[in-house]
C-alpha cells in the first residue's frame, strides 16, 4: 500500500464512518490518519475503533496511526428564561454569577475563571463570534459589556474571550479522564484543545510518559502568541483554523496558518491543518474550487498531513471526501513548480550532528539522483529530521519499534515499515536495500542513501550515512 504522495491524510471517524468496512474504504482512498473526537466518543466506543482500526491495520499489514482528540474546556453560557434573547446593538448586556434565568440585559456566565480574568476592553465573542461584546466595567462576579454587534442568542452556546489569557488547565476532569483511556488502549497521537501556553502541552506530556505523541491544537491568539515555547514542548502541532477563525480576524488566518507551518518546519515538527478543507462535501461528491485551492495551498506550503472533519465524521460521501482530498494531494505534488515551492522554503539545518547529517544525506541523494533515503529508527528522530528536508527521492523509515511506526504515519514523505532489530551494520544494510525493492521505491542494482546512528538502536544517535546498493537479482 505505498502511496503516491508524500502529504499525509486525517480522516475523522464519526457517525458516517465507524464501521469496519468504511474505514478499510477510507484507508485505501488515502486515509493515513484515523482521528477520534473525544468529544463525542463513550470510552467503550473508543475501545471499538481502536480494535476496528488494528485489525484494518493487520489485514492491510500497513502501520495506522490513530489521533485521540481531546475535547478541551468548553466554555458556555447559561440558560434563557425564554430559551433565547435578542441582543441589541448598542445595548447593555451583563454577565454574572447569578443563577437566575437570563434574558436580554442578562445571563449566568458559569464560568469564574472568565470573570476574573476579564480586563475592560476585553473583547466576548458568543455563539461562534456571531454576536460581539466588549467588556465596559469588570468585578470577580460579574462583567458588563456593550454589545457591538447583536443578535439572537440561545441557551449554552459559546463563548470566546480571544484577548484574554484564562489561568485554566486546557486539560478538564473529562479530558484527563479520556486521555487516561486513549493511552490505556494504545492510540498513537494525542491533540490537546485550546492550547494557550506551553505548560498545557507539557501536563499532557507529564501524563503520557511517551506512550503516545502530544499534539498541540493552535486555535487561540494566545497560542499563537507564545507558539515559540509551545513548539518547544509539542511533538507535532495542528493548525485547528475553525477556532482560530473566531477568535480572530478572518482575513489573518492564512498568514497566521503559513506562519506557523514554516515555523514547524524549521522545528522539524510535523503539523497538520485542518477545519473545513473541503466543507461542502458534507453535502455534495464534489468539493468547490475554492475548497481545492485551500488543501493546495496548504500542500504547497509544505504541510506534513491536511485533515477533514464533519466531511469524514458526519458527511454522505466520507470516502469520496478522503479520495478527492488524496487525488489534490498526488496532483500538487506532481506540478513543476512543487519541487520550486518546498525547495524555497528549507531553513538552514540546526548546528546539531542530526541535522548536518540529514541535510548532508538529502543533497547527496539528490545529486547523486538516489532511489531512496532509508532511515533506520528506534525513536522516529531521524526520520523526522530527514523529512524536515522534503528530500526529493522517497523516505523509508526502517524500525523495530510498532508503535514508533504507526507514529510517523502523520510525518511528510515517510513510509514507515516495521522490521526486527538488526544484529550488526552489515544486516541493517542488507535489510534496507532489500526493503527498498520490495518495497517499490528501487530496482535492482539501484543505489540508496541510508541513514542510521552507531552504535545501532541508541534513540537519538543519527550520525552516519552510507550509499549502498539494492541487490541484483
Amino acid at each position: 500500500m505505498r502511496r503516491r504522495r508524500r502529504t499525509r491524510i486525517v480522516a475523522t471517524l464519526g457517525p458516517a464512518s465507524s464501521d469496519a468496512e468504511t474505514i478499510g474504504r477510507l484507508f485505501i482512498a488515502g486515509a493515513d490518519v484515523f482521528r477520534i473526537n473525544m468529544s463525542h466518543t463513550s470510552h467503550e466506543r473508543l475501545d471499538e475503533l481502536v480494535r476496528t482500526i488494528r485489525d484494518a491495520e493487520e489485514h492491510f499489514a500497513r502501520p495506522i496511526a490513530i489521533l485521540a482528540d481531546l475535547q478541551g474546556p468548553k466554555l458556555r453560557l447559561g440558560a434563557f428564561a425564554d430559551g433565547r434573547a435578542t441582543l441589541a446593538a448598542g445595548s447593555t448586556f451583563v454577565l454574572d454569577s447569578d443563577d437566575a434565568p437570563g434574558d436580554a440585559g442578562r445571563v449566568k456566565l458559569p464560568h469564574p475563571e472568565i470573570l476574573q480574568a476579564l480586563r475592560v476592553g476585553d473583547t466576548l465573542l458568543l455563539d461562534d463570534g456571531k454576536i460581539r461584546l466588549v467588556a465596559t466595567e469588570v468585578g470577580p462576579d460579574r462583567a458588563v459589556t456593550n454589545v457591538v454587534v447583536g443578535g439572537v442568542i440561545s441557551d449554552r452556546k459559546g463563548v470566546s474571550v480571544p484577548d484574554t489569557t484564562i489561568p485554566v488547565s486546557a486539560m478538564t476532569a473529562k479530558d484527563r479522564s479520556d486521555l487516561e483511556a486513549a493511552l490505556h488502549v494504545g492510540v498513537d497521537w494525542i491533540a490537546v484543545s485550546f492550547v494557550q501556553r506551553p505548560e498545557d502541552v507539557a501536563e499532557v506530556k507529564k501524563v503520557a510518559r511517551g506512550r503516545a505523541g502530544v499534539m498541540a491544537k493552535i486555535e487561540k491568539p494566545q497560542g499563537v502568541a507564545r507558539l515559540d515555547e509551545i513548539m518547544d514542548f509539542a511533538d507535532a502541532i495542528m493548525v485547528a483554523r475553525g477556532d482560530l477563525g473566531v477568535e480572530m480576524p478572518l482575513e489573518t488566518v492564512p498568514g497566521t496558518q503559513k506562519r506557523i507551518t514554516r515555523m514547524c518546519r524549521r522545528y522539524g515538527k510535523p503539523v497538520v491543518v485542518a477545519t473545513q478543507m473541503l466543507e461542502s462535501m458534507i453535502t455534495s461528491p464534489v468539493p468547490t474550487r475554492a475548497e481545492v485551492s485551500d488543501v493546495a495551498t496548504a500542500i504547497f506550503e509544505g504541510s506534513d498531513a491536511v485533515m477533514l472533519s464533519a466531511e469524514s465524521a458526519a458527511g454522505k460521501y466520507p470516502v469520496e471526501a478522503v479520495g478527492t482530498m488524496n487525488r489534490i494531494a498526488e496532483e500538487v505534488e506532481r506540478d513543476p513548480t512543487y519541487r520550486s515551492v518546498i525547495a524555497n522554503q528549507r531553513s538552514a539545518p540546526e548546528p546539531t550532528g542530526a541535522d548536518a547529517i540529514a541535510a548532508g544525506a538529502r543533497d547527496m541523494a539528490e545529486n547523486l539522483a538516489m532511489a531512496a533515503i532509508v532511515c533506520a529508527t528506534a525513536s522516529g528522530a531521524t526520520a523526522l529530521r530527514v523529512a524536515r528536508e522534503r528530500p526529493k527521492p522517497p523516505i523509508i523509515a526502517v524500525t523495530p519499534n510498532v508503535a514508533t511506526a504507526r507514529r510517523l504515519c502523520v510525518v511528510w514523505g515517510v513510509h514507515p515499515i516495521v522490521t526486527p532489530d538488526p544484529g550488526n551494520l552489515d544486516e541493517l544494510v542488507e535489510r534496507a536495500t532489500v526493503t527498498a525493492v520490495k518495497e517499490g521505491f528501487a530496482d535492482p542494482g539501484e543505489r540508496i542513501i541510508l541513514v542510521a546512528g552507531v552504535p545501532l538502536g541508541t534513540p537519538g544517535a543519527t550520525n552516519m550515512i552510507r550509499i549502498a546498493r539494492t541487490p541484483v537479482r
